[in-house]
């Protein structure tokens, strides 16, 4: 577009079918023409102008440049001027952006260029050449939009948002980025994301990565950043994938939030938790042991009469006997929940033969309460480690629930099976059964559902603290009316 333009005007430079040619090519260009003279009267109007600025040929072709563009338009646009000096210099005018609107037509917005038409180093006229970019300056104008938008929301966003290339050097970096780790974004550009985790972490985000670009799905996290001021942070990370127009992974997105305020609450509601067990186990000790100290205090009241019959004395006696017993049972049952790993002696046990020692130990309990036994156990030896006397408690402990929750006698069913690593151990029974309400507190300490003196609510207390310690878990299956299943998974011996 840079080169002079010659153009023949008669017919003797010029045959008729080259001039053919050149008008029909003039007319089909997408781009709107004018050919303008010395006298800034317009000599040629194309078919796209003429449809684009609704004008006829005849009210175009032979009029002023100012006839056909409003003046406010060819005063800002300097266009006389612009085209005087094409004429003078033979040179072309570079690209440039004018906005017009014809009567009864939305406003358009235009590219031009002023091209010199020379004969013989003469120029004879000069090509206005305009291409309507309405649409496309639409277009970029809503991308623009919508990419400030866009950066506005990630901006605004209370959690950490940061994009990376394939190997791992930020691209961005929002504001709740800079305010966690204390770096400006200009200060971390193209710097690897993963310099500003702690050392542990490093190894495995670049792993993280890797494994990203092949299996092409997110990954969630908790890695601990380290600030500016080297102070560590934890933050919770989800990772995601960028992806291409060619779907190729093109870098990562990583979103993450600060859990620093999530662990004080934590902390807070740990340590209230702690307050409130301390509570009720102190009002349970407290209730547990009043009345046997009550029953010995009246006793020993009497005892300190001068005339009393040596057979109420005896009786008194074992009074303070028995309850003084009863109370040292409940501090024994007691320490036995607060340390249950005090010393435990860790051997193999073949679960089986405790079962059935189990059953053999309950037997005689289960009969007088016309309560029937019934044992579902593999033809193998199940083994395990662990402390036989603590299990041995765990299920006898679990067998007397049952068979308390059968008064009117029933089925009680010990079973035991192996899944995977694990064995499972269930104890069933159909009897009362545990209401909806009371299924999550029958763990608690001092909890109990047994009625004021047969029962100190730390049985099932004891049995989760030393499940628990044989890194295994206890769990209840009920319904009221219909009976219970407790179920203990114990992992095998390795």
């Amino acid at each position: 577009m840079g080169q002079t333009h010659t153009v023949q005007t008669d017919e003797e430079h010029m045959p008729r079918r080259y001039k053919k040619l050149y008008l029909m090519l003039l007319e089909v260009i997408p781009s709107s023409v004018l050919m303008i003279n010395r006298n800034m009267s317009i000599i040629f109007a194309n078919r796209n102008f003429l449809e684009k600025s609704r004008r006829s040929m005849d009210d175009t072709v032979g009029h002023q440049l100012e006839k056909i563009f409003p003046e406010t338009i060819l005063d800002h646009m300097n266009l006389t001027r612009q085209i005087r000096l094409v004429f003078e210099k033979n040179q072309p005018t570079e690209g440039r952006r004018l906005s017009y609107r014809a009567p009864g037509v939305p406003l358009s917005i235009y590219y031009y260029r002023l091209l010199p038409f020379a004969w013989e180093g003469a120029v004879e006229s000069v090509m206005l050449l305009m291409n309507d970019v309405t649409e496309q300056t639409r277009l970029s104008e809503e991308v623009r939009r919508v990419e400030r938008h866009l950066a506005s929301v990630v901006d605004s966003a209370s959690d950490i948002i940061v994009s990376t290339d394939i190997e791992g050097k930020i691209l961005s970096w929002n504001l709740a980025a800079e305010k966690t780790f204390g770096f400006t974004f200009n200060e971390v550009r193209d710097h690897h994301f993963y310099n500003y985790f702690n050392p542990e972490a490093r190894e495995r985000i670049c792993n993280v990565l890797q494994e990203m670009k092949t299996r092409k799905q997110s990954h969630m996290e908790e890695w601990t950043v380290i600030t500016k001021s080297a102070e560590p942070v934890p933050v919770s990370w989800v990772y995601s994938l960028m992806k291409g127009g060619n779907a190729q992974a093109t870098g990562m997105v990583a979103v993450g939030r600060d859990l620093t305020e999530q662990r004080k609450l934590e902390a807070q509601l740990v340590q209230s938790q702690k307050f409130n067990a301390l509570g009720v186990m102190a009002g349970g000790i407290a209730h547990e042991i009043r009345n046997p100290l009550a029953i010995c205090s009246s006793a020993a009241q009497f005892l300190m009469e001068k005339d009393i019959d040596p057979e109420f004395q005896q009786e008194c006696a074992e009074k303070i006997h028995t309850n003084i017993k009863k109370a040292s049972s409940i501090i024994e049952n007691l320490l036995s929940y607060a340390r249950p790993s005090v010393s435990p002696e860790v051997e193999q046990i073949n679960l089986i033969d405790l079962t059935k020692d189990v059953v053999a130990l309950i037997g005689n309990q289960a009969r007088i309460q016309k309560i029937k036994v019934k044992t579902r156990l593999p033809s193998h030896p199940v083994i395990l480690n662990g402390n036989t006397r603590l299990l041995e408690q765990v299920f006898i402990n679990l067998c007397l629930n049952a068979i308390q929750a059968m008064p009117q006698g029933g089925l009680l069913v010990l079973e035991v099976k192996t899944a995977g690593h694990e064995v499972l151990v269930r104890v069933l029974d159909n009897g009362q059964g545990i209401a909806r309400e009371n299924q999550d507190k029958i763990f608690d300490p001092f909890y109990t559902t047994s009625p004021v003196g047969m029962g100190t609510g730390l049985g099932l207390s004891i049995c989760y603290s030393i499940v628990q310690q044989h890194s295994g878990a206890i769990e209840v299956e009920s319904t009221e009316g219909h009976g219970t299943c407790f179920i203990v998974r114990l992992p095998l011996k390795a």
